[in-house]
């Protein structure tokens, strides 16, 4: 699979070094001298590049949703836009952290890197903090003993096979269904240091920490904050420019 950070910070530095002899060769030649065509594309390409890199890599980077494991909140087909620095800012490729900024709270919803496999991403809900109990008896979660509220809507989207609830995690309301045909699975588990829990609001139609674990501090992306695009066989114009909640 094509990294494309990886190929980004490439291209940056490949670019970056063109530019950089160039200046250094644009001193000792005649004003009138020809440019080879791949130095004037190097140094053409470089500021484009690196500004390309430095947006996507530490401000803002975008997604596309490939799943409906995120409905009602997100739906196959979203282009969604995803806050880098809201986490902390992290060097490309290593992702180390470099600035400290803030944590994730309850209930954000957040792109990371799959912890099976962390050249895929993966998009879910935040419902446990490091250090949290979190228990889930009869479709309902409690936090650390605490039953986290929630409200039935009805049905969703008039498929009579789906339940919509709104449920409430920290200060905010979301929305989420479940399937009123299974049965879920009920656990207790301690979020270790470091980690966070999530689950999909599609809550039993989602692959989530219920099935691989939790996701650690350093796999988190960013917070998904605004669906700028959606488009599954056409657009969806209802959806475009709102805020992820």
């Amino acid at each position: 699979m094509l990294d494309f950070e990886l190929l980004l910070v490439l291209l940056t530095a490949v670019s970056g070094t063109i530019w950089g002899f160039d200046r250094w060769r644009r001193r000792r030649r005649p004003a009138d001298a020809r440019v080879s065509w791949w130095v004037d594309l190097g140094r053409s390409l470089f500021p484009v590049i690196i500004i390309v890199l430095v947006v996507r890599s530490f401000i803002v980077e975008p997604f596309r949703i490939p799943s409906g494991s995120m409905l009602p909140t997100l739906e196959a087909g979203d282009f969604i836009l995803v806050n880098k620095f809201g986490y902390g800012l992290r060097l490309p490729v290593s992702h180390d952290l470099i600035v400290p900024v803030g944590k994730p709270e309850l209930g954000d919803v957040v792109v990371f890197r799959y912890p099976v496999d962390t050249s895929q991403d993966y998009i879910k809900r935040i419902v446990g903090l490091p250090g949290d109990t979190i228990t889930y008896t009869g479709k309902r979660l409690a936090i650390n003993g605490e039953p986290v509220p929630i409200e039935r809507l009805g049905e969703w989207s008039g498929d009579d096979a789906f339940n919509l609830f709104r449920e409430r995690l920290g200060d905010d309301w979301h929305e989420m269904i479940e399937h009123r045909g299974s049965s879920g699975r009920g656990f207790s588990f301690t979020v270790p240091e470091a980690h966070y829990f999530v689950m999909g609001d599609n809550r039993d139609r989602s692959s989530d920490s219920r099935f691989w674990g939790p996701v650690p501090q350093e796999n988190l992306v960013g917070k998904a904050f605004f669906i700028w695009l959606s488009w599954n066989g056409g657009p969806n114009w209802s959806r475009m420019g709102d805020v992820i909640e």
